[in-house]
């Protein structure tokens, strides 16, 4: 079922992703054979990655819907990172394959053959991987879902790329200049490369349990500190993302004549708040008596 303020599930998303990408394939690659124009080839080539990438965020967004058990108490969002880990890779091995087919072109050139239908079924598959990419970034973010927005990102770029093949193909038409489809494949594929590396880059902080950024940490500073009274101080605050999941960690002093269910009482006040404000929220607060407190802050605030 698709969340509360959302119109798709993540798994409605995910195949719906197939489906276009099945339909960008078919329109690019013929538009590939009316041409013969390697960048157009370079472009196909893509569209085969964004299904294969397509296929593995919609297996990675199923485990991760797995409830947790025995062996993955924690749950299984983190299934989302090795899918977008793949999508970079397989990209990257896209980006190889074109410029070897460039190579080859560059060194014996071929006569373009550019009928109009050829230009607008590529410019059409363009248009439909546009609207497809917005959709799964806007929604991807709003479900907090990386493999989601990567794969969104990822289809974007090829949007950028095919406007860029069209305008270059037309160029080459008008000038007459045929080396020019295998100088657009080239740069095709160094984009494609550096879109690749960023995805991996990105996906590798999640699967290192990297912190959420500083305007989410200052936010959970100030949830804290708001929902804190009768407290003495909340140190050591650790955060990191799993998937659509926030884990929030810190230890709260408290008197130690405060009863444990004062104590308790408090922790529900900041983890409600904190659930309230980030969503998927998953909070663990340590308990500790009065001479666990550190140093107080210059200002008298609580430390965290």
């Amino acid at each position: 079922m698709a969340r509360q303020g959302t119109l798709f599930s993540p798994k409605q998303l995910a195949i719906g992703s197939i489906v276009v990408s099945l339909l960008v394939l078919g329109l690019k690659y013929l538009a590939y054979a009316m041409t013969n124009s390697v960048g157009l080839y370079s472009d196909a080539l893509e569209s085969i990655v964004n299904l294969a990438a397509s296929i593995a965020v919609a297996i990675a967004i199923s485990l991760r819907d797995k409830p947790a058990d025995h062996n993955h108490p924690y749950g299984h969002d983190k299934a989302e990172y090795i899918s977008a880990v793949l999508e970079g890779v397989l990209i990257v091995l896209a980006a190889l394959a074109i410029f070897v087919e460039a190579s080859e072109t560059l060194l014996n050139p071929r006569p373009l053959q550019i009928p109009i239908l050829g230009l607008v079924l590529n410019a059409a598959a363009g248009v439909l991987n546009g609207v497809w990419a917005l959709m799964l970034v806007r929604y991807g973010r709003k479900l907090r879902s990386p493999a989601l927005v990567a794969d969104g990102k990822h289809l974007f770029t090829d949007v950028l790329s095919s406007l860029g093949i069209l305008i270059g193909i037309t160029f080459a038409l008008l000038t007459g200049l045929d080396w020019l489809d295998p100088l657009l494949a080239f740069l095709v594929a160094a984009m494609i490369l550096w879109t690749g590396w960023g995805l991996i880059r990105n996906s590798l902080g999640g699967l290192m349990d990297e912190a959420v950024d500083e305007e989410e940490l200052e936010q959970i500073q100030t949830i804290i500190m708001a929902h804190a009274d009768g407290a003495i101080e909340a140190h050591d605050l650790r955060t990191r993302h799993a998937g659509r999941i926030t884990f929030i960690e810190f230890h709260l002093v408290v008197p130690s004549h405060m009863t444990v269910f004062n104590a308790h009482e408090i922790c529900d006040k900041i983890e409600d708040a904190l659930e309230e404000a980030i969503q998927n929220a998953h909070v663990v607060i340590h308990v500790e008596p009065e001479n666990k407190a550190h140093e107080p802050d210059a200002d008298g605030s609580m430390v965290i």
